[in-house]
């Protein structure tokens, strides 16, 4: 078996046994009714369409889809308990009804993690593979082989072909012997080096894919250009390589973080910062005269600039916006110090998560002066600057936070903020948030 056209259809119809076996035991009262048993099963396929929850790339694995995972839980579960809005239930149970959706997804969960498994075991061992080769040899050579060489993804590799003889031993000869090799072999893909061939090469190539039955995949010639965060946009009928390509781009992400960011900050101001700015004005100026807050002009999103709130750890002085606070800095209160250590002074930032111009996760925001310096000094700066600006974020939760001391200090920091760029899912906000406050209960050396 090569490729499966069972694998969508069997998941599906898996899953939605799943989410009907459940309700219909636990909640028969009101699954029952042909207009929730619709409901229930047309959601999940609505959803599902709408996210690709399904994919079956050859590529995809379990971890790499949790995000998708939690989308479709979370509208799920909104849909799910949107019904009972209509109906009159009586000793109806929010609590209960939660339990039943964690048993569904919980039982999803496995299946899929199982059905993963089950696929990298039967490729392992050989069934749906695909045989493949390389026309071309170019500096991409080295890095596809090790694609094609992991064993749980079906490839097997049979070597390539290249107008350049070599002494390698997955060397197949010249380019023009590839087409009877291909049909000799039961070859499935061919991938074609495009900075290797001319016009009319991969002209032939295209023709003899398509009089031959088989699927020919172009590698564009790169320069060298390539990232992580890249994506592929067509203009028409034209490629175009997005190199700083993000998940944060797409509208249902941008919506989910917002979302996100308004219930989470709107929390923290309620049952936090109501009482603790009333009795922090009080302390700090039985000790020091002066505002309750400090706020300060910083960088944020596509480099506006914003006043970024905190609360006053310092007494009033004139380098408060041109210099850092450093260890044992004379400018610190007593109470301020305090606020430090546990990085509550950090916390009016949520009025500026709430009002938009910050998010709970992400880069942290700098002054002005330092983004002056650090942006032509700093490799890849800048690119902080393409998402908002976080009260916390991946770079502070690995060390990377508060003074800098040396040139590492600001490279490491940058280096953890464009990976999370690169690499945000919603589920990284959440583990970026508990180690934030695990670090601030535990205490942290860079935390002064």
């Amino acid at each position: 078996m090569k490729r499966s056209s069972l694998i969508i259809p069997f998941s599906i119809v898996w899953h939605l046994a799943i989410i009907n076996l459940v309700l219909y035991f636990s909640t028969p009262e009101t699954y029952l009714e042909s207009s929730s048993i619709v409901f229930y099963n047309s959601s999940w396929l609505l959803i599902s369409y709408g996210i690709n929850f399904y994919p079956i790339g050859r590529n995809e694995q379990f971890r790499s889809n949790l995000n998708k995972l939690f989308y479709q839980y979370l509208i799920f579960g909104l849909a799910y308990f949107a019904l009972f809005g209509f109906k009159d239930i009586s000793n109806f149970s929010p609590q209960y009804q939660l339990s039943i959706l964690i048993i569904v997804y919980s039982a999803i969960s496995f299946s899929k993690w199982v059905f993963h498994m089950v696929i990298r075991v039967y490729r392992i061992e050989g069934g749906n593979s695909v045989n493949v080769v390389i026309v071309g040899n170019d500096k991409n050579l080295e890095k596809i082989q090790q694609v094609f060489n992991k064993p749980e993804l079906g490839y097997r590799y049979k070597g390539y072909f290249d107008n350049n003889k070599s002494e390698s031993t997955s060397y197949l000869g010249q380019i023009e012997d590839s087409f009877q090799y291909v049909l000799q072999n039961s070859i499935d893909e061919i991938y074609c080096m495009a900075s290797q061939l001319s016009s009319s090469e991969i002209r032939n190539l295209i023709n003899f894919a398509d009089n031959n039955f088989k699927k020919l995949k172009i590698i564009p010639d790169n320069k060298d250009v390539y990232t992580r965060a890249m994506g592929v946009e067509l203009f028409g009928v034209i490629p175009v390589l997005n190199l700083r390509k993000s998940p944060l781009d797409s509208d249902l992400a941008r919506v989910g973080k917002r979302g996100f960011d308004i219930l989470f900050s709107a929390l923290v101001i309620i049952l936090l910062l109501s009482w603790l700015t009333p009795l922090l004005f009080i302390l700090l100026n039985i000790e020091s005269k002066g505002p309750v807050f400090f706020k300060q002009q910083r960088h944020g999103y596509n480099k506006k600039v914003f006043w970024c709130y905190k609360f006053r750890s310092m007494s009033p002085n004139i380098e408060a916006n041109t210099s850092m606070c450093s260890k044992n800095d004379h400018r610190i209160t007593k109470i301020g110090r305090i606020l430090r250590k546990t990085s509550i002074d950090e916390l009016p930032q949520f009025f500026n998560v709430f009002l938009g111009e910050m998010s709970v996760v992400g880069p942290r925001p700098h002054m002005q002066s330092h983004t002056h310096q650090y942006e032509t000094s700093v490799d890849k700066y800048l690119v902080r600057h393409f998402v908002k600006p976080g009260v916390t974020g991946l770079a502070q939760i690995k060390g990377y936070r508060g003074e800098i001391v040396k040139k590492a200090d600001i490279i490491n920091r940058v280096r953890m903020d464009v990976f999370y760029i690169e690499k945000w899912c919603l589920m990284m906000d959440i583990k970026i948030i508990y180690y934030t406050i695990f670090n601030a209960l535990r205490g942290e050396e860079k935390a002064y």
